[in-house]
């Protein structure tokens, strides 16, 4: 089994795998403080929305012990604090596991105010090892849950990269791919290469020859021909966001997936952590969708492939509504439909 390490903290520097130079390069970029830890957020050195919310966990307690630094009174380390996680949790609008993130740490910080900075500092320290570590278990477990979904010798279709390189480690519905390979289950991959970034192409496919799982790499729009000739069995992607419906927010062109997959009768998953569902809205409709710049749309690496001046829409996400989805696969298990029901038991349940 490879691993792959994405984030790595040690020596209070944040090493993370830049994403943007796969799979040509491997190397890692390094964050020795908190904007080098927004940058990284908002250009996808890190991406995909549990890794994101680790990231952001790391780069709080890089602004905690710079500020510690600066010898400021509790009122003025308060507002600086606040200030500093709002830059970071503005660095990318959709995922919402960096509000969670960032939610987590300013909880932290509150319950140790009257404490020393350097209790301050440890307990922020703590809480984001906690969070990094619970990502990788809670992938495991998610991994456990899908693989039943997972038939001997599926083909099964994905989007985007939701491997170990989008979370902590091990991945969402990556990882339950990597669970039902592991379980020889005589599994084969077709991944969507996903422009205009090419996540599946760069990323997903680079993980996948690193484990050795048999697999294709396809264009995008390959994957109606696919569905619609019976060579696809499941279909499973991550999320960014869900709500409390069960709509789910995930990279463009999977909401085109969900309703080819409507029409030819292809099951359609999303493998997500529980951290990923949005308790506080009520349908996708109020998902803000981030709009990334033009030139990753009429620019492939050093070449321009459209007109000048051309204008560009280049939304990084959809929103597939409930009813596409057959279900939703998380660490506690598998959430079916009546979506809002289910999804509000969990949330009861979270505890647990």
């Amino acid at each position: 089994m490879a691993e792959i390490n994405s984030i790595i903290f040690e020596n209070n520097m944040l090493k993370l795998i830049d994403q943007r130079k796969l799979p040509t390069i491997f190397e890692y970029f390094t964050c020795t403080n908190y904007r080098d830890v927004e940058y990284a957020i908002r250009e996808m050195v890190v991406r995909g929305a549990p890794a994101i919310g680790a990231t952001a966990a790391y780069g709080t307690l890089l602004l905690v012990d710079e500020l510690i630094k600066e010898n400021l009174t509790k009122v003025e380390f308060n507002k600086k604090i606040d200030i500093g996680l709002e830059f970071l949790n503005n660095s990318r609008p959709t995922a919402v596991n960096l509000m969670w993130a960032i939610n987590k740490m300013k909880e932290v910080i509150s319950t140790n105010s009257t404490k020393s900075y350097d209790d301050i500092s440890l307990a922020v320290k703590k809480e984001a090892i906690l969070i990094h570590k619970e990502d990788i278990e809670t992938n495991k477990r998610m991994a456990k849950h899908g693989a039943k979904l997972i038939n001997q010798g599926d083909t099964i279709l994905t989007h985007c990269n939701t491997g170990a390189l989008a979370t902590a480690g091990y991945g969402t519905a990556l990882g339950v791919i990597r669970e039902a390979f592991y379980q020889e289950k005589n599994i084969f991959v077709y991944a969507d290469e996903t422009r205009p970034r090419l996540q599946g192409a760069r990323l997903t496919a680079w993980e996948l020859m690193e484990e050795g799982i048999p697999s294709k790499l396809i264009v995008d729009s390959a994957a109606a021909t696919l569905i619609r000739d019976k060579k696809i069995d499941i279909i499973l992607v991550g999320a960014d966001r869900i709500a409390l419906n069960g709509d789910s927010a995930n990279k463009i062109g999977t909401f085109m997936l969900s309703v080819i997959a409507e029409k030819y009768n292809i099951p359609f998953y999303i493998v997500a952590p529980t951290t990923t569902i949005d308790f506080d809205i009520v349908s996708g409709g109020e998902i803000v969708i981030e709009e990334r710049p033009s030139n990753e749309i009429t620019i492939i690496g050093e070449r321009v492939v459209a007109p000048a001046g051309m204008e560009v829409y280049n939304p990084a996400f959809d929103v597939t509504p409930n009813d596409l989805i057959n279900g939703i696969v998380t660490e506690k298990g598998i959430i079916y439909p009546p979506f809002e029901k289910n999804i509000i038991k969990l949330k009861n349940n979270i505890g647990d």
